[in-house]
């Protein structure tokens, strides 16, 4: 069983357009480096998995496990030496998306800037396409 790697948070994309790309998920470089970090600690990972499960109060919200293998169905999104691995139920859903980490005062997460979204719930942790 894969364990998670943190907690993350999805934001619609409406007043800022993100530039299309062949990549089904762009990188920040905040984004890529915290991955590194987290990998670091994990010699037997190869990369993490992005998914989306149906729950939360607006229909589905993401996941993020480590991996240690690309599945059979999986998109492989390689980036400044950085492996992601999107599910196939994911690859539509995340289509274009910019994934960004964020840290503040009080938190840091993985943010999924989707121009896909057409709403999420109030605390930001479910969306609907």
């Amino acid at each position: 069983m894969a364990s998670s790697v943190v907690r993350a948070t999805v934001r619609a994309v409406s007043k800022r357009r993100l530039q299309a790309t062949r990549a089904a998920l762009t990188l920040t470089p905040s984004a890529v480096q915290k991955i590194k970090e987290l990998l670091k600690d994990k010699p037997d990972h190869v990369g993490v998995k992005v998914g989306v499960r149906t729950r939360g109060c607006n229909g589905l919200s993401y996941t993020l496990e480590y991996t240690k293998s690309k599945g059979d169905s999986d998109e492989e999104v390689v980036q400044d030496g950085v492996r992601v691995f999107i599910e196939k139920k994911a690859q539509l859903t995340l289509l274009g998306t910019e994934m960004d980490y964020v840290e503040d005062k009080l938190s840091s997460e993985f943010v999924f800037n989707n121009p896909n979204i057409k709403g999420t719930c109030g605390c930001g942790e479910s969306f609907n396409i």
